[in-house]
C-alpha cells in the first residue's frame, strides 16, 4: 500500500453511501466508521475546492430500470423501503458537490459521470464506498478503462462479504491503481494540494 501522488485536479468518489446500504451489516469496517472516513475525506476535498461526488443507487418505483437479466443469487428487483437511498446526513448537503444516480453496479455505466469528472478537468479519482467488491469495484474498473488514476481507500469501504473485500483489496484494486488508508490519502492531500 503506497500512495505516490494526488493530481492536481482529483475528484473524491463516494459510492452508495445511503441509508438503506449503511445499515447494513458489513465488514470489515462498520457502515458507521466508513462514513465517517467518507466525510472527513470529503471535508478535505471541499476545503481544497477538489470536486466531491456522491453516487447513490435508486430504482423507480415500478423497477423498470432494474437491470436484467439471470443471476444465481436473489435479484434485486424486490421493493425498497422508503428513503432508503437517501444520502447519509453525514455527507449530504454541500451545495458544490455532484449528486450521480446509478441503476448498475458501477457509477460510471448508464451515468453522466464521466462527462461531470472530465468537465472539471478531473484525471484522478479517490474511491471509497460500500460495498467493496460490488459498487467500488465495478467503479474502480471502469475509471481505469477510461483512463482516470484510480486511488482507493482501504478504510473508507466494506461489504456485505469480509471476503469479498479481501479479495477485491488484495487482488484485484492493485492491477486498477493504489491503495492505502484514510489518514495516508489525508496526509498527500495536505503535502499536494496544501
Amino acid at each position: 500500500m503506497t500512495l505516490t501522488t494526488l493530481d492536481p485536479r482529483t475528484a473524491l468518489v463516494v459510492i452508495d453511501l445511503q441509508a438503506g446500504i449503511v445499515a447494513a451489516p458489513v465488514a470489515p469496517h462498520t457502515g458507521a466508521e466508513v462514513v465517517a472516513r467518507s466525510a472527513e475525506l470529503a471535508d478535505a476535498f471541499r476545503a481544497r475546492k477538489l470536486p466531491v461526488v456522491l453516487v447513490r443507487v435508486s430504482f423507480g418505483a415500478d423497477g423498470a430500470d432494474v437491470p436484467p437479466g439471470r443471476t444465481e443469487t436473489a435479484g434485486s428487483g424486490a421493493p425498497r423501503p422508503e428513503g432508503w437511498d437517501v444520502i447519509v446526513d453525514e455527507l449530504a448537503g454541500h451545495p458544490g458537490d455532484i449528486t450521480v444516480t446509478k441503476h448498475n453496479w458501477g457509477a460510471f455505466h448508464g451515468t453522466d459521470l464521466d462527462v461531470q469528472l472530465r468537465r472539471r478537468g478531473v484525471t484522478q479519482i479517490v474511491l471509497t464506498g460500500i460495498a467493496t467488491g460490488v459498487g467500488v469495484e465495478s467503479t474502480a474498473r471502469a475509471a481505469h478503462e477510461h483512463g482516470y488514476h484510480v486511488t482507493l481507500v482501504t478504510d473508507a469501504m466494506s461489504d456485505l462479504d469480509e471476503r469479498r473485500h479481501r479479495g477485491s483489496v488484495e487482488r484485484v484494486f492493485p492491477q486498477l491503481g493504489e491503495t492505502g488508508t484514510t489518514d495516508e490519502v489525508l496526509e498527500l492531500l495536505g503535502r499536494t494540494h496544501g
